[in-house]
């Protein structure tokens, strides 16, 4: 990939806030067809957050199987944690195009993810590394990797929707 095939960025932030509106909006099925058939979904654990995870504990180490089966799971009624869903608001900045890695399209964000639940509101704070492709005219996610500031996961304790 030349440098000149690189997407905009308008065309990525477009594509992020979309992706964040579908999460926010538990539209999960729709959410799978961003993926490529070979997505991977990724949330480092708060002490190792650059880890590697065949060698590190993750929180969430999803392949494309996985990812599908954690969807089928939050739609159906055996999630207890998510039954009913959380409401979470997505907030999406500044979103950078680092640039291409063979068919890769390397862009980082940061986020907000605000989860309410119960009467509470749990912060999900942090930044995404997203290894994009093109299928046609339109991007697809390859790699998905939700890396947290947050120092531990308490009050909340688990990650139990798709950060």
């Amino acid at each position: 990939m030349h440098i000149n095939e690189l997407p905009g960025r308008s065309e990525v932030e477009d594509f992020l806030y979309r992706e964040a509106a579908l999460l926010d909006e538990w539209r999960l099925e729709e959410w799978l067809t961003l993926l490529t058939d070979d997505a991977s979904y990724q949330v480092p654990s708060t002490d190792s957050p650059q880890g590697d995870p065949r060698t590190t504990l993750f929180l969430i180490a999803d392949d494309a199987v996985r990812i599908r089966s954690r969807v089928k799971q939050l739609l159906g009624k055996s999630a207890w944690a998510e039954n009913p869903p959380s409401r979470t608001r997505r907030l999406i900045s500044n979103v950078r195009i680092l640039g291409a890695e063979g068919a890769n399209i390397l862009v980082t964000a940061n986020f907000a993810v605000y989860r309410m639940r119960y009467e509470q509101v749990d912060s999900y704070i942090g930044h995404y590394e997203y290894k994009l492709v093109r299928v046609g005219a339109d991007l697809r996610i390859r790699e998905r990797r939700a890396i947290l500031d947050n120092e531990c996961l308490r009050p909340q304790g688990k990650i139990s929707f798709i950060l």
